[in-house]
């Protein structure tokens, strides 16, 4: 029968031998191995998975994809149209008319200047919703969608045998046609109306009081007619050509996007990290994590996860399955001992809601088996020793 000694020895060989046997599947862990990753396409039911190895044709042409139409390709840098009257502005109507005649008034003449002009204010009257005015002995005039030029010269020649040199001046009081509505996060939402000095989109955001956010993470919309484009307020302020002017009836929305991705594995913080509306790469994504972690980190398994559209590349794996959304699910993999990739890093645009992920290093998972192993066995020869 073995002495008390051997019979430690035997328990202490024992449990090195369960553990050798289990090996490292079982060590606690933060997520897969690049191996495992490269595996995943080989796994059933992964078929959907594409793994593209990140190069600087990969890179170029997803920043391509990525690239914002800018307001002044898509709404143009003129002024557009002049800003005619329309139906629910509220104009105001001078008559001017020589003496003698006295159409529009009975005051008598000024004797110092008995051939001075008369002129004469009428009540401010808005246009009505078939776009008409009434002015007395000349009737209704049309005046939606007119110039106040084209308004003027029409009533003068409807004046024209009943007053004397008839002369009008029409000036609009009150714009309620001519305007654009600013919503969104901004400090008060406003109608601006439109001059004929021509207001630019940060005129409209200046009216209405300004974003509540910070500017980074703020997103301009303008929606005009049937159409939209969205650009970040960041390009918009650095960019004058973006300062587009505004047109009747354009809606400005302040979009508040704090845009996120999440980071995990061997970097130097595990968070769901924010980042501007105008977007970062991968280096700068890396940097607001702190990089990775030297101890336990593997350069060659850096890896983004992201859902793309199916026209997004050229997928490797063929044919592509996609999610009932018509999503690809993507693995994107960068080696970071190739030198090349921290240039390549440069040009990878990181999407909201990405997941930027770094695998433990072979080396890394070899040391905690060790750890594990003498954490186990030590304890257990130290209670031989004692014994013998």
């Amino acid at each position: 029968m073995p002495s008390f000694p051997s019979r430690h020895r035997l328990l202490s060989v024992a449990l090195v031998s369960v553990l050798l046997a289990t090996g490292c599947a079982q060590l606690p862990n933060t997520g897969p191995s690049a191996g495992d990753v490269q595996n995943t396409q080989a796994q059933p039911g992964t078929s959907a998975v594409q793994i593209v190895d990140v190069d600087d044709a990969v890179a170029r042409q997803l920043l391509a994809k990525r690239r914002y139409l800018l307001f002044s390709e898509s709404l143009g840098t003129d002024r557009g149209p002049a800003n005619d009257i329309g139906s629910g502005d509220v104009l105001e109507v001078n008559i001017w008319e020589a003496p003698p005649a006295t159409l529009f008034g009975s005051s008598a003449v000024d004797p110092r200047s008995p051939s001075s002009v008369r002129s004469t204010s009428l009540p401010e009257q808005m246009v009505d919703r078939d776009g008409f005015i009434t002015v007395p002995f000349a009737g209704r005039i049309h005046a939606a969608g007119q110039s106040a030029q084209a308004v003027e010269a029409e009533i003068a020649r409807k004046l024209k045998g009943k007053a004397n040199q008839p002369e009008a001046l029409v000036r609009t009081v009150r714009n309620a046609s001519s305007t654009v509505t600013v919503v969104g996060e901004v400090a008060s939402s406003v109608r601006m109306p439109l001059t004929a000095g021509g207001e630019r989109l940060l005129d409209a955001l200046a009216a209405a009081g300004g974003v509540r956010q910070p500017v980074s993470k703020m997103t301009l919309q303008v929606t005009r007619g049937n159409t939209y484009q969205s650009l970040p307020l960041d390009v918009v302020i650095r960019d004058p050509k973006q300062n587009v002017p505004l047109r009747a009836g354009d809606v400005v929305t302040a979009i508040f996007q704090p845009l996120s991705f999440v980071a995990l594995g061997a970097t130097g913080k595990n968070d769901e990290i924010n980042f501007e509306a105008q977007g970062i790469n991968l280096a700068q994504a890396l940097a607001r994590v702190g990089g990775l972690q030297d101890s336990r980190s593997d350069p060659k398994g850096v890896f983004v996860f992201r859902f793309e559209p199916e026209n997004a590349l050229a997928w490797p794996k063929q044919p592509v399955t996609t999610t009932p959304e018509g999503q690809v699910p993507v693995v994107y993999r960068i080696d970071l001992r190739n030198p090349n990739s921290f240039f390549v890093m440069q040009n990878f645009p990181i999407n909201n809601k990405d997941v930027v992920y770094v695998s433990n290093a072979p080396a890394a998972e070899l040391q905690k088996f060790l750890n594990l192993i003498f954490s186990v066995a030590y304890p257990v020869l130290s209670t031989i020793q004692i014994t013998k």
